[in-house]
């Protein structure tokens, strides 16, 4: 093997060096490149393994994170090695997958193996993107049949302009956060999260990243045909793509009669399987003479799993035919028709809010939990460490579809449903200021039958409301498809508005879109075609807005607005907003005073930097019992307050009253009654409850208290004890302020 020189492109991306590299590092692998912006540089191999049987495409991709790329140790106290991949990288390899697994040819069944490893990050923007594109060029050099090259983009939107690979700082503050991936024909992947923008600008968005997705796929093109894809003969790899035996399907073609396909539709999954099923035994009994004729060669044509598969792929095509033909789909609905939807809140008594969702036989049913402002979640990552106060998790049990499977954890495809679920509901949760909760949603798939994803955003919608989260508006999702006849040119197609299971196995596009009556919240597009023009993305964004606006009708009818009242059992938490110089006496020394104060009330306190403080409380009395503590300890003094204070101290010229925790004044002997105290402990001692009133703060910062101000008479029934019933003026015997002893000051 010749060894060869290392190549590179560079090209000016969004006014920064975007430049892709190959024959300096991992020279084993079957395509290598390095892909570099700025200081973030990620390794992308692609490996090419032996032929494995079944119908699938052994494809993986996985997006390695490395803390040392981004300068960092693990949080984690006890495991500092790199693990399970977090969620974000998984969602990273996730729109890897999605964006390449379209390319590849039917039949291809060598095991396909993409790694794209973070070497270094400057942490100011997401390197996902670059992980696509830099997939695409090592499987362009590595010589395995590809349809490449693709590429991918990231668009935000700050103030109504849009931004080529936004750092995180502008997808934060800005209206979207779009990732789209295509060739240079089409698009063929789409992932977004806005705040809700109209359809016209998510298109103006999505036209851009495909003139921006061009430039990269030409670059590619140019570093392969500078360094030269790989000879696999070379290194003796053979390169297998499985033709599939079409002479069961052919027979069976010509006995299946369009009668009996007819048969199958029926408005429910359960009668469409029973159909599917007897139609099939129909087949293994009219041709088992052949099957038994078969048995004893080592590759038979004729075997039952091939005559069923054969059924399959007959009624596929007919679904597909008639769709295209009559717009008629399996249950009888039109193209644009939603299945029948139910709605429910509040249908199991504990948990803080319920919401149940129901489209056909789809069933999801999202529950929400309502936490303290210190139960969010910290994200360690190679890049940011964030807070996360709101969560959405997404369950798919076995059940859900009639299947008896073992549990393995949590999918990839879940952690991708609930993320996206997620993204459509974040837009129009209240701020933390308004709402201070931790919020947890956990759909749970009860019954599927097609777009559980989008039925978990409608749950989760329902479930919020009623758990009293204010939330701006109401969050619908649908699932839209498409079926067309010829995918080179697209010139006959079907836009499906709410596609069931098999409409999404057997067709050509899952597009799910969510958002509110404004406007997209969420957008998720995967094709099993090589792109989409944007006449059937605009045909799909617009009846998918007119299907969004009818469930949300639905929504409304049933809830029209989020419950004022939150569950009795849920936590209720008070925020109050202090001075932040005053954090450190609510924390106290080493903690003590925060402490003393959970402990005797019973509650959990967070604080913020800016002076927000939390107080989560299991009932009224022990919230309202740490508020009027932390308004204690927290108060600043102001001239016309009155207290009802404790005699801490007794001197000759007066007593000092503790007004607040920590804080006292003077109320000097001639403002203990409208008479002549001779002595101070003719009216007081220490420990003895006073009204007093702040009359006045001095240069010192000391405070002036006068109980007669308060309230002139609380010392009446002292008057005969050493005193006299005559008002006098202030006796200057006492001395000035300047003579008393120093006594310490609020502000110390």
């Amino acid at each position: 093997m010749k060894t060869k020189t290392p190549a590179g492109v560079t090209h000016n991306w969004a006014g920064r060096e975007l430049k892709i590299e190959t024959g300096r590092y991992a020279l084993q692998a079957d395509g290598a490149v390095t892909i570099s912006l700025g200081d973030t540089v990620l390794l992308a191999t692609a490996g090419i393994g032996n032929p494995i049987d079944g119908d699938f495409l052994p494809l993986s991709v996985d997006f390695e994170e490395r803390y040392y790329a981004g300068g960092k140790i693990k949080g984690s106290r006890f495991i500092k090695r790199e693990g399970r991949p977090p969620e974000d990288a998984i969602l990273s390899s996730r729109l890897t997958d999605r964006s390449l697994r379209p390319l590849f040819p039917k039949g291809l069944c060598n095991e396909l193996q993409v790694l794209i490893t973070p070497i270094s990050s400057e942490k100011t923007f997401h390197p996902g993107t670059l992980g696509i594109t830099g997939a695409s060029t090592a499987l362009m050099l590595s010589g395995v049949p590809f349809a490449g090259p693709v590429a991918g983009v990231r668009i935000g939107m700050v103030d109504g302009e849009f931004i080529v690979n936004p750092t995180y700082e502008q997808v934060d503050k800005g209206e979207l956060d779009l990732v789209v991936a295509g060739t240079l024909d089409a698009i063929n992947m789409v992932e977004a999260g806005a705040k809700e923008i109209t359809e016209e600008k998510m298109l103006d968005a999505l036209d851009l990243a495909h003139a921006e997705i061009k430039k990269i796929c030409q670059l590619q093109l140019d570093l392969v045909k500078a360094y030269g894809a790989k000879d696999l003969a070379e290194s003796g790899k053979e390169i297998v793509i499985r033709k599939p035996d079409e002479t069961v399907m052919e027979e069976l073609k010509k006995v299946i009669s369009d009668a009996e396909l007819d048969t199958l539709y029926a408005p429910s999954k359960p009668e469409v399987y029973k159909q599917i099923h007897i139609l099939e035994a129909k087949m293994l009994e009219k041709f088992a003479g052949k099957i038994e004729e078969n048995k004893t060669l080592d590759k038979p044509t004729w075997t039952e799993s091939k005559i069923k598969e054969a059924v399959d792929k007959i009624f596929k095509m007919y679904m597909r035919a008639k769709i295209l033909k009559e717009g008629k789909r399996l249950d009888g609905r039109t193209v644009d028709e939603i299945r029948k939807l139910s709605v429910d809140t509040g249908v199991f008594p504990r948990p803080h809010g319920t919401g149940l969702f129901q489209r056909g036989e789809t069933q999801v049913c999202t529950f929400t939990t309502l936490g303290s402002p210190g139960m969010e979640q910290i994200v360690d990552s190679m890049d940011l460490d964030v807070k996360k106060r709101y969560m959405h998790h997404y369950n798919f049990p076995p059940y859900s579809v009639g299947e008896v499977r073992r549990l393995r954890g949590t999918s990839r495809r879940e952690i991708g449903h609930g993320f996206l679920a997620e993204r459509a509901l974040e837009p129009v949760l209240p701020s933390k200021e308004k709402f201070a909760y931790t919020i947890r949603l956990v759909s749970e798939v009860f019954s599927c039958n097609g777009s559980s994803s989008m039925a978990s955003v409608c749950g989760s919608t329902l479930s919020l409301m009623h758990a009293g989260v204010p939330i701006a508006a109401p969050v619908s999702g649908i699932a839209m498809g498409l079926v067309v006849d010829n995918p080179d040119n697209m010139s006959k197609y079907q836009v499906l508005t709410d596609i069931q299971g098999m409409e999404d196995f057997a067709g050509d596009m899952d597009f799910k879109d969510c958002g509110t009556a404004k406007g997209i919240t969420a957008l998720q597009m995967d094709i099993k075609v090589k792109g989409l023009p944007r006449k059937i993305l605009a045909e799909a964004l617009e009846k998918a807005r007119t299907a969004r606006l009818t469930i949300i009708k639905v929504i409304t009818d049933h809830i029209p607005e989020p419950n004022k009242k939150l569950s009795p059992y849920a936590p209720l938490i008070t925020t109050i907003k202090i001075d932040p110089e005053m954090i450190r006496v609510v924390i106290g020394k080493g903690g003590e005073m925060i402490q003393k104060i959970t402990a005797e009330c019973g509650v959990e306190i967070d604080i913020e930097d800016e002076g927000l403080v939390f107080i989560t409380a299991p009932d009224q009395e022990s919230g309202q019992k740490a508020i009027d503590w932390v308004n204690k300890i927290t108060y600043v003094p102001t001239v016309g307050d009155t207290f009802e204070g404790k005699v801490v101290r007794l001197m000759d010229f007066g007593a000092f009253v503790e007004i607040t925790p920590g804080k006292d004044g003077l109320v000097h002997i001639s403002k203990l009654a409208p008479w002549r105290v001779n002595q101070v402990t003719d009216l007081v001692k220490e420990g003895d409850m006073v009204k007093v009133k702040l009359t006045e703060i001095d240069s010192q910062g000391r405070l002036n208290l006068s109980a007669v101000d308060a309230d002139p008479n609380q010392f009446d029934a002292k008057k005969t004890a050493g005193g006299t019933s005559e008002a006098r003026p202030p006796r200057a015997e006492h001395g000035s302020r300047s003579d008393r002893p120093k006594r310490k000051s609020f502000f110390r």
